[in-house]
């Protein structure tokens, strides 16, 4: 009989570690909190100090059982749930219940789920870190009142069934100010001047406009563009001065929560809520050979520290893959220059120094791989010498007044960059650009030709989630376990949806943010936020009490909450919208409202009339097409999830179906058409799903490639490179209006 028993959160982590252990323990798993504050009322006492009320989460009464019974035949338990504050309050809960098997109960914390990670676990066995425990309750209990009083009065004002979230909600805001000032941005013109020029030993080459009167060009009009152009014709170009130097370029820090889930969107185009699920299997583990293997450390964490037997395991590794000449003198320590960072554990980094991506090819599902490589590449990449760049810039003098500037870099050594290399999607290296040789300085140049450009200045960019993680932590809000759950969360209220990967308010999301920022200013504003979680971080120090910075929110919370409850018939009725139209039962005036399935038409006599209709659909456009099951015209109709096509004998037909956009599907030859995901988000696929399972998010487009002359192309946006095609097939890209043009070369 083992005598002792581990307990874990997680059945596929507790099966990992079985297997380490041996006879001698039995491991068993909670399957995540087995308390909680109970789901259908408020569940804090707020005049006795805000003590909490737990209670068994339903369905965890077997697992419970479970777990006495297992502790009833063990001398020993130890409780090893992930070494966070959410691990921490599910040891506390489990502590809690096993208390009257009166057993000798230790924490141990498994940073790492390896066979010395464990071994160092259990061989330092401490308490349970009240700290820690009282941290997740505070934020536990934080969340619970905003949301259990705040989302009423949502429900009263708008209705049931909107939530409100001390967190979620400022994110929200974040979206929405962002798309506020996109769309209220104006562009200023501005134009840049390029010049082919041409030297006594050298072809031609182009410089660019650096400075006038040695100051930032600033030209604001095509006149001002003209007349410089005509004073650059009319100088004397002379070589000013030529400057060459070496310069580095230095790795990346290893990964923190916030920067995989970057970097995972960015490359992968993983979700933020995928990656952590993938990220937790690698770190729980997985299977290798026939073994569960744990090959990174654990994935919640904001440092960039690196353990010594990190270190020296990355530069064995550096100098077995790459070779001497790729590992630095000494090994790199990053430390974050952010305030806030709680540095509980080390960066996320591979485990098994022994097993490259490479070596698991085949044995892990292929996002699995592609996760691993990513936190592999990143963490050997962060050990490896830095890049050198030859640099040269050539300043060049037109007149006395306007200087001209030709600069270039070449890749001498490329470094870390060798390692960046093999990440997936990888576009870490800046290609080439070399200066003309063979110039002098005080040589005249040959001006060739004067090309002024005209450009307008551009809105700042839609949140993405890559861009949202990023804005999250950099303000300090959330922390590295919250920011997958936020953006589910906007997306699961319908408070924001996903349209080419940007991050866009719903109708709904604009007025919930509206009604919340306007009635509670102090409370979903980025500062204050920021300012909660600093002080969740000072209970976990031990700096502060729990009760305290609760009540601290509390009482000027409640003030404003009492304030604005008195006002929610006046708010209500603020957010209707007049139509001017009569109610045809009593003639009062029609009024637009919010419902469960959006806006209505209701009388704005209610209660005594209680009319209601929906809103004027828009208009309905006739098609040729004829339904397949009754044989009338089919119309395409606007729904809440946009456009659709419907047979115009309804009600007694009642036939729907997707618009087709006209292109055939390249696996079976039906029609593409434009769908939802069940988040929302508009994805293409093959009107014959469920059996044919071809699906793409990018948009297809009637136009034939020329490189493989693949049935279409699909429209792509990126930061730098704006709207264009992409095909599917060879990978080549072409502008937006391409028609039958060249390729402008491979993705």
């Amino acid at each position: 009989m083992a005598k002792n028993l581990l307990i874990v959160e997680s059945p596929s982590k507790a099966s990992t570690l079985k297997k380490y252990l041996g006879k001698d323990f039995d491991v068993k798993a909670s399957v995540g909190h087995i308390r909680d504050l109970p789901k259908k009322k408020l569940g804090i006492d707020l005049d006795d100090n805000f003590k909490p009320t737990y209670v068994t989460i339903r369905g965890k009464g077997k697992v419970i059982k479970q777990l006495k019974d297992a502790a009833k035949k063990a001398d020993t338990i130890y409780l090893g749930t992930d070494p966070d504050r959410e691990g921490e309050a599910i040891a506390w809960h489990i502590a809690n219940v096993l208390n009257g098997n009166k057993h000798s109960l230790h924490r141990v914390l498994f940073n790492e789920i390896t066979k010395s990670g464990v071994k160092r676990g259990l061989a330092e066995p401490k308490s349970i870190d009240q700290n820690l425990v009282d941290a997740q309750q505070a934020r536990r209990i934080l969340d619970r009142i905003v949301g259990y009083q705040v989302s009423p009065f949502l429900w009263k004002t708008l209705y049931s069934g909107l939530s409100a979230g001390r967190v979620q909600s400022v994110a929200l805001r974040i979206i929405v100010e962002r798309e506020r000032e996109i769309k209220a941005f104006v562009p200023d013109e501005y134009w840049s001047i390029h010049t082919t020029l041409s030297g006594e030993n050298s072809g031609k080459f182009v410089a660019d406009l650096h400075k006038i009167k040695g100051k930032d060009p600033q030209i604001g009009s095509e006149k001002e563009a003209n007349a410089i152009q005509k004073a650059l014709e009319e100088s004397t170009i002379t070589v000013d001065k030529i400057t060459k130097k070496t310069v580095s370029r230095n790795p990346y820090p290893p990964y923190t929560t916030s920067t995989l889930q970057q970097d995972a969107a960015h490359k992968l185009r993983f979700s933020p809520k995928k990656t952590m699920a993938l990220a937790q299997q690698l770190y729980e583990g997985v299977n290798v050979n026939g073994e569960s293997v744990g090959l990174i450390t654990y994935m919640r964490t904001d440092s960039t520290r690196l353990a010594g037997e990190a270190l020296s395991g990355a530069r064995e590794a550096v100098l077995r893959d790459f070779g001497d000449k790729y590992a630095p003198k000494k090994p790199r320590q990053f430390s974050s220059k952010k305030s806030g960072v709680q540095d509980a554990h080390e960066a996320i980094r591979p485990t098994q120094w022994e097993l490259a991506p490479e070596k698991l090819k085949g044995q892990l599902s292929k996002d699995l791989y592609r996760l691993y490589s990513l936190v592999w590449y990143r963490l050997i990449g962060s050990q490896m010498a830095a890049a050198k760049y030859a640099q040269t810039a050539i300043d060049i003098l037109a007149g006395d007044d306007y200087l001209l500037r030709c600069s270039g870099s070449i890749l001498k050594f490329d470094g870390y960059l060798k390692a960046y290399d093999q990440m997936p999607n990888s576009k870490d290296r800046e290609e080439d650009s070399a200066v003309p040789e063979h110039i002098e300085e005080d040589e005249i140049l040959t001006l060739h030709e004067v090309n002024p450009e005209q450009h307008f200045t551009k809105p700042p960019a839609h949140y993405n989630e890559s861009s949202l993680i990023k804005e999250l932590d950099k303000q300090g809000i959330g922390r590295p376990s919250t920011y997958s759950q936020i953006i589910t969360t906007l997306y699961d209220r319908d408070y924001v949806t996903r349209e080419k990967r940007h991050l866009l308010p719903t109708e709904l999301g604009y007025t919930v943010n509206d009604v919340l920022v306007e009635h509670f200013p102090a409370i979903f504003n980025v500062e204050f936020t920021a300012q909660m979680e600093d002080e969740l971080d000072k209970i976990e120090e031990g700096k502060d009490e729990w009760e305290n910075v609760v009540g601290e929110f509390y009482e000027p919370f409640h003030e404003s909450l009492e304030s604005v409850s008195k006002k929610t018939k006046d708010i209500k009725q603020s957010l209707q919208e007049s139509t001017g139209e009569k109610c045809e039962k009593c003639g009062r005036e029609m009024v637009v409202k919010w419902g469960r399935n959006g806006k209505f038409l209701a009388c704005s006599g209610y209660p005594e009339c209680k009319n209601t209709k929906p809103l004027e659909e828009p208009e309905e456009i006739e098609t040729d097409e004829k339904c397949e099951k009754c044989g009338a015209p089919m119309i395409i109709k606007t729904g809440r999830y946009g456009r659709f096509m419907a047979c115009s004998n309804y009600p007694k037909c009642k036939n729907t179906k997707p618009i087709p956009l006209g292109i055939k599907c390249p696996e079976d030859g039906g029609d593409i058409v434009e769908r939802r995901s069940r988040k929302g988000k508009v994805f293409y696929g093959c009107a014959n799903y469920p059996d044919c399972k071809f699906a793409v998010w990018d948009k297809p487009v009637d136009k034939k490639c020329p490189n493989c002359d693949a049935d279409f192309l699909v429209e792509k946006h990126t930061k730098s490179k704006g709207d264009f095609l992409r095909c599917l097939n060879c990978k080549s890209e072409f502008p937006m209006d391409a028609e039958n043009e060249e390729a402008q070369g491979a993705a």
